[in-house]
């Protein structure tokens, strides 16, 4: 893909923001035609530079009160484990992002629960079942301060 312009910045940034604009709107805003601004739009979803869309929901109201951070330490890294790892992971609801990370550990883990007592049920039924796991440590957080699936545009 071509480097970004101006435009092309502008409509990433409009749609971090408000991922359902219509077209009409949004082209209005930047003072493009919509044929423009649709076809500017498409080339960023086909480069996959716009992944797709999503609803961002209140984990608490729908009663997943807990948000813990995992780092897992493993013993094993030969391919059968780290696919067997890697494909476990992925089917789980309740992981919602893995990190293959430098420093002591092997895995930093965001992980959603209703609560501590499904939390603990998580730790024992999945993570502790890892092939080659050694050390499993859980950091639950407390408050969350901040939190954005926007990325910083203005930085590049």
């Amino acid at each position: 893909m071509k480097k970004l312009d101006k435009t092309d910045l502008s409509i990433l940034n409009t749609l971090q923001k408000d991922g359902r604009i219509s077209n009409t709107k949004l082209a209005e805003q930047l003072s493009l035609s919509e044929a423009s601004c649709w076809r500017k739009q498409k080339n960023l979803e086909e480069n996959t530079i716009i992944e797709g869309y999503q609803a961002i929901l209140n984990r608490k109201k729908l009663g997943l009160g807990v948000m813990a951070f995992v780092q897992i330490v493993c013993s094993q890294h030969d391919e059968k484990s780290t696919k067997a790892f890697e494909f476990i992971i992925q089917s789980s609801p309740n992981v919602l992002s893995c990190h293959n990370i430098t420093g002591e550990t092997d895995f930093l883990l965001q992980v959603v629960a209703k609560d501590l007592d499904d939390y603990s049920r998580f730790i024992e039924k999945v993570l502790r079942k890892l092939p080659g796991v050694i050390n499993i440590s859980s950091s639950i957080s407390l408050r969350e301060l901040k939190t954005t699936h926007g990325l910083p545009l203005d930085l590049l």
